[in-house]
């Protein structure tokens, strides 16, 4: 295996430093770098070479990207088809990504088995990350990365299970306002306020229900109330006659057709407070009251009774 050193790279290099300038002041000049399928599987301090712009490393055996803090003026990365161990994935020190968060734009990660994306977010600069052939699995892993990095206008994520989600583009386009191109297709403005609008109705409904079922919790509760009323209102006096049925209407009123005022309210406590045994009773029909039946034997001895005296 290959370390990506600073003597490789100027050994390597077009450039032929001039009889007066130092190998470290050649390196200051370089800003491509293509060592793509070089067995390379480790990347050493590249810090001297403060000009590099683009860096080519497909094809290797690198699993982490490292050592390359310090070049501040990188715009592209391209690290993709790293030839790892079966079940590993490509994995990126902080360090870099923090180092590269100002000037990186595009990104090729493609085809590395990465099933995160997450440390990605710091790269607020990124406008172009290729991430084809990956493991990248639930669309809600992405909805982060797409509110983080706000100048990211093309992504693609073709070959990643998650591209095969329901409703999959158009979640991704309703995340990101900056996104043109997804996948290799186009975002038309055409698409993306259709989806905007449908998903604001969408949320307007939603909204709307909640507001309804909140309303409906205290009708109910009042509902509820007058059945329990309902339940309690009828006074019997199986003694004197037949039962005479008392119903509150005005309560029904209150409870059934909205919430009652505090006025409603003092006046059904009041009503509920003079319905005791001697204000009912005032309730009862003259008509209503009959004289209890007494047994046949009963009246007899009565009648004997009243005779002896």
């Amino acid at each position: 295996m290959v370390r990506l050193t600073l003597d490789l790279i100027a050994k390597n290099s077009n450039l032929k430093p001039r009889k007066e300038e130092t190998i470290t002041q050649c390196l200051k000049k370089i800003t491509h770098i293509n060592f793509s399928d070089r067995n390379i599987d480790s990347i050493d301090d590249l810090s001297l070479c403060k000009n590099l712009s683009v860096l080519y490393l497909g094809g290797n055996y690198i699993a982490v990207i490292e050592g390359l803090e310090g070049l501040e003026e990188l715009r592209e990365l391209h690290v993709e088809r790293q030839r790892l161990p079966l079940g590993e994935k490509l994995l990126c020190d902080p360090r870099t990504l923090h180092s590269l968060s100002k000037s990186l734009s595009i990104l090729n990660i493609s085809n590395n088995n990465i099933d995160d994306i997450k440390d990605l977010e710091t790269l607020e600069n990124l406008n172009h990350l290729i991430a084809v052939d990956n493991q990248l699995m639930h669309v809600k892993d992405l909805e982060t990365l797409l509110k983080k990095l706000m100048k990211l206008w093309k992504m693609d994520l073709n070959g990643n299970p998650v591209c095969l989600k329901p409703k999959y583009r158009d979640k991704l386009i309703l995340m990101s306002n900056s996104l043109e191109f997804l996948d290799g297709k186009e975002i038309k403005n055409l698409e993306r306020q259709f989806l905007q609008n449908w998903k604001a109705c969408k949320d307007a409904k939603k909204i709307s229900k909640k507001k309804s079922i909140k309303s409906e919790e205290p009708r109910n509760s009042y509902i509820s109330n007058f059945e329990t009323i309902r339940h309690i209102v009828p006074v019997c006096y199986p003694q004197v006659g037949n039962p005479k049925v008392v119903f509150f209407s005005d309560a029904q009123r209150y409870f059934v057709n909205g919430n009652p005022s505090s006025e409603d309210k003092t006046q059904i406590s009041e009503d509920m407070r003079n319905l005791s045994l001697k204000g009912s009773k005032s309730l009862i029909i003259k008509n209503d009251i009959h004289e209890p039946h007494l047994p046949r034997n009963a009246k007899v001895k009565e009648h004997l009774s009243e005779e002896k005296e």
